[in-house]
């Protein structure tokens, strides 16, 4: 499946596996670039309505995680 921003990347190997603080860098890439806040705040929405199973689908359903 095809991410809703694939040209946004973001590392997620080798950073902090912390669920909150991979939210935090899909949202700061997010931001960075250019995506409304309204859609942000739909997909941290979204990412803390599960398990960590849950957050990393999230991560990856909207961008290109490496």
């Amino acid at each position: 499946m095809t991410p809703k921003y694939p040209d946004i990347v973001v590392p997620l190997v080798g950073e902090d596996g912390n669920a909150f603080n991979l939210i935090g860098l899909v949202a700061r890439a997010l931001r960075r670039a250019g995506v409304s806040q309204e859609e942000i705040n739909q997909f941290q929405s979204d990412a803390m309505s599960g398990d960590y199973d849950h957050v990393l689908q999230t991560c990856m359903a909207w961008v290109d995680v490496t």
